[in-house]
């Protein structure tokens, strides 16, 4: 089921009508009915995968709340992690490394033996409800976290349906206090929440699928668009498409617990105005972002070791966390990329300030940040063609030809171009060129108050001139054919 369906539109209300209508003790076990219900309207059988998975970690956590030390703990903790880490290995992985070893062996003219492909369809959202699991079986590990008593607390934790197939990724810590708590009704709530909700669906059918109609084409097929000036203006696209479609979903998400009383940590904070790439990974992504620095970065000895191996952490985070988003060479490089971006911006810091102090460029505070912002997006934006591209092959087909076609470039040759390709698609451009500056003008003006916190504090006049408009851009510029999420594939 999807956020922006008619199916989710009948679901909410009535889960909403029935969560605040039931005496309260029967609300957590509504929510889980719901929740298994919104994940079994995607493919039914797969909910005895994750009532399989919950099962053995519920029992791991509990198990190991009764033992003293970290060393009897243990071998709940491996259980746990190859049930987790296994399925994931199995469903999303095997393939991958079947076909790369076996490529490998050829390469090398060793003997082999060919195993059979896997035909299995990618559970959607394993990787995000997975990494919550482990995420509480190591904190319970660890005892920074009590373990869960309530199987169907615990069950809801793992599946409840706001964030279990997109996330964002959340703690123990913070939602299983919250699942414990009776959440009444509150008008000012339950009213945050679905602007929420409308402000993510604006950035998700308005912004993100419209600019999916001028992206697709050009990435599902590069070769038949060779011209440099396209392929810049479809990659800067998908950076646009890409950040409205995921924090679209996770505005919703956010939106949709907050409505039932729950709330979920920020996951995007203006990322397109960072003036560094640590800057980026700081507001992108932030609660997957934290999990890698907790549960990987700093148990491999985070920037505490000696530089070598600090970088060598790095890389390895950034790639795994390529890895975790697909099973494909294409994310092991934009994993690949980010580490090293972070690598040299470390490595290179005490040039950059030397050299800015020669330029000059160290007195200007807001002309260096603004010259970091744009470094930064450039960056940021090149390595989403290998997180957007189908293959390896077309993403560096893509990169080759970033630089072809300018020189002859003009005023006219641009209008020419532009025409040529979107004639299908010309009114679909302009309505999203249109959105994105909405979408970037209301991140701007939320860098240090959020839009939520601006339209509370407005009359009441201002207030429902906002909904009204907003409610006017999503009715006739949205695109209403259920267009599935992007973050739903990992």
């Amino acid at each position: 089921m999807l956020f922006n369906s008619l199916h989710f539109l009948v679901f909410f209300p009535i889960v909403v009508g029935l969560y605040y209508g039931l005496p309260p003790r029967w609300r957590g076990p509504l929510l889980l009915l719901a929740s298994y219900y919104f994940y079994m309207s995607w493919r039914a059988a797969y909910a005895l995968l994750l009532l399989a998975t919950t099962l053995v970690d519920y029992y791991s956590g509990y198990r190991m709340s009764q033992l003293p030390t970290r060393q009897e703990r243990r071998p709940y903790l491996y259980l746990s992690l190859v049930s987790n880490l296994g399925t994931l290995f199995v469903f999303k992985y095997f393939n991958f490394f079947r076909d790369a070893t076996l490529q490998l062996a050829g390469a090398l003219h060793l003997p082999h033996a060919s195993w059979p492909a896997l035909g299995l369809l990618l559970p959607v959202g394993v990787s995000f409800y997975t990494f919550q699991s482990v995420g509480y079986i190591i904190d319970v590990y660890q005892g920074r976290l009590e373990a869960e008593r309530n199987f169907g607390r615990f069950a809801l934790f793992v599946a409840f349906f706001p964030q279990l197939v997109a996330g964002p990724i959340e703690r123990g810590g913070h939602m299983l206090p919250q699942y414990r708590q009776t959440h009444a009704f509150d008008y000012q709530k339950v009213v945050s929440g679905l602007r929420l909700m409308a402000w993510g669906l604006f950035k998700k059918v308005v912004v993100a699928d419209r600019l999916a109609l001028f992206v697709n084409p050009v990435f599902n097929n590069p070769q038949q668009h060779p011209e440099g000036p396209l392929l810049v203006l479809a990659t800067l696209a998908f950076a646009f498409q890409i950040y409205g479609d995921f924090s679209g979903y996770t505005d919703m998400a956010r939106g949709a617990a907050r409505v039932l009383g729950f709330d979920f940590n920020l996951n995007f904070r203006q990322p397109y105005l960072s003036a560094s790439v640590p800057e980026f990974w700081r507001r992108w992504h932030i609660s997957l972002s934290s999990w890698f620095r907790d549960y990987v970065y700093i148990p491999l000895g985070g920037s505490r070791v000696a530089p070598a191996r600090a970088y060598g952490n790095l890389m390895a985070v950034f790639l795994i966390s390529g890895l975790w988003h697909g099973a494909n060479w294409t994310f092991l490089v934009w994993g690949g990329l980010h580490g090293l971006y972070l690598v040299l911006s470390t490595w290179a810091k005490p040039l950059r300030e030397r050299l800015a102090q020669l330029t000059g460029l160290a007195a200007h505070s807001r002309l260096r940040h603004g010259l970091g912002v744009l470094v930064t997006f450039t960056l940021v934006t090149y390595a989403w063609i290998f997180f957007r591209a189908n293959s390896l092959a077309d993403a560096l087909y893509i990169s080759r030809h970033l630089g072809s076609g300018w020189t002859a470039l003009n005023g006219r040759r641009i209008g020419t171009l532009l025409l040529d390709f979107s004639q299908h698609y010309r009114p679909e451009l302009a309505m999203a060129l249109f959105a994105v500056f909405v979408m970037m003008l209301v991140e701007y003006l939320g860098r240090n108050r959020s839009l939520q916190d601006w339209m509370t504090a407005q009359p009441f006049r201002v207030r429902w001139v906002g909904y009204v408009g907003l409610t006017l851009l999503i009715l006739y510029l949205g695109i209403f054919n259920s267009t599935s999420f992007i973050y739903f594939q990992f």
